[in-house]
């Protein structure tokens, strides 16, 4: 146990992530005494963070009451913003959400009228679900580009203009009194997947493949973003046709070749109505042969890059998300056969290379859960309660 989980913030971890369950458990578990730990319990209780929940088996004596974090204590607004449609929740502290909207704003509109829309929709959804300005422990948001994690701005974003340096932060935090978090879309993908698993790998990857291609790394139980927030970006891995330009400017880049953008122009070339990666998803579903081998081949080159990653991190977890991952096994197949053929055997051993369980669902997942945990840490616990 690290000195941080004997406050008030540790113990509510502790409670939160399983760990205990009693009062006694995290006397065990941190050594403090036990009018201590009883203490900061009540407090928790008092602040409606904790309740109880029954007791627990009796191993001789008065039974344990049993503790469980409060997931009505608050609620978290969360919107995934995309290229072409977005998404907005208000959840409650389970990343369960009470109410959405979804919305069909492109981002190309620019971060005034998106997110005038997306304040508007908050203000509305906080009225269905009966929740006040109080109630908001913090806000999550996606963006469909390179952000700077620490200042919560997007950064040259390819597909977002007007967007370059605004400070989402600032235009949120005009109409919600509450922390903002800002995070590209993949990285949220990526925690609303392993947020929502039962036995969530300590070494993750999930891979989106839509327009574009991108993914979000959970090394050693903690999103992974890198020292400038750009960790991840495996589109622009030089894979594939050389000759290739790339929105970004370089020759080459693996979602160039291997996107959905990509598949739905080289189709629209052979005289197919291709116009976004939906439509290459609709010919294979109907078994089209040259959208069927399109979507393979990408699938060879996607898993080239994959392995190299593979040999690299070692994940034991590789989930593959995005409207390209709706062909199903044309895709999913051809990444798994090159992955296990050019990774080495060790590094493949327990490797589970699977499709997104909560589709869609997984970047309001975890734009929630992003808040949930920023709101829920245990520094800003020990802040609330008052403790330095």
């Amino acid at each position: 146990m690290t000195a941080g989980s004997h406050t008030p913030g540790g113990l509510l971890k502790l409670i939160r992530q399983g760990a205990a369950a009693t009062r006694a458990d995290l006397v065990e578990l941190t050594g403090l005494a036990r009018s201590t730990v009883s203490q900061r319990v009540d407090a928790l209780l008092a602040d409606g963070l904790l309740v109880e929940a029954g007791e627990a088996p009796s191993s001789g004596g008065r039974p344990p009451t049993l503790l469980k974090f409060n997931k009505d204590a608050g609620v978290v607004l969360a919107a995934d913003l995309g290229a072409s449609h977005s998404r907005l929740a208000v959840s409650n502290l389970r990343a369960e959400p009470l109410a959405t909207a979804p919305g069909l704003i492109p981002i190309s509109e620019g971060p005034d009228v998106l997110l005038s829309w997306v304040a508007e929709e908050f203000g509305r959804l906080l009225e269905e679900t009966g929740k006040s300005l109080s109630d908001i422990k913090a806000i999550g948001v996606g963006l469909p580009g390179p952000v700077e994690h620490s200042s919560g701005r997007a950064v040259l974003p390819p597909i977002m203009p007007g967007w370059d340096g605004y400070d989402v932060r600032d235009r949120l935090a005009q109409s919600f009194p509450a922390p903002v978090l800002v995070d590209n879309d993949v990285n949220i993908m990526a925690l609303g997947e392993w947020w929502a698993s039962s036995e969530p790998a300590d070494d993750f990857l999930y891979v989106k493949i839509g327009t574009g291609i991108g993914s979000g790394l959970i090394l050693g139980g903690h999103l992974h973003r890198g020292a400038d927030g750009a960790a991840g970006d495996i589109g622009h891995i030089q894979a594939g046709d050389e000759t290739v330009v790339c929105r970004c400017g370089n020759l080459g880049c693996l979602e160039a070749s291997s996107g959905g953008g990509a598949l739905a122009r080289a189709l629209a070339a052979q005289g197919y109505n291709t116009k976004v990666t939906r439509d290459v998803v609709a010919l294979v579903r109907a078994g089209n042969t040259d959208a069927i081998q399109a979507v393979r081949e990408a699938g060879r080159q996607i898993g080239s890059v994959l392995a190299t990653i593979v040999n690299v991190l070692n994940p034991s977890d590789i989930v593959i998300g995005g409207d390209l991952a709706g062909t199903g096994a044309e895709l999913l197949a051809r990444i798994r056969e090159v992955v296990y053929r050019r990774s080495t055997a060790l590094s493949t051993r327990e490797l589970s290379i699977r499709a997104s369980e909560l589709g869609d669902s997984a970047g309001i997942t975890g734009a929630a859960a992003m808040a949930i945990e920023y709101a829920f840490s245990p520094n800003a616990v020990n802040e609330w309660a008052g403790v330095r």
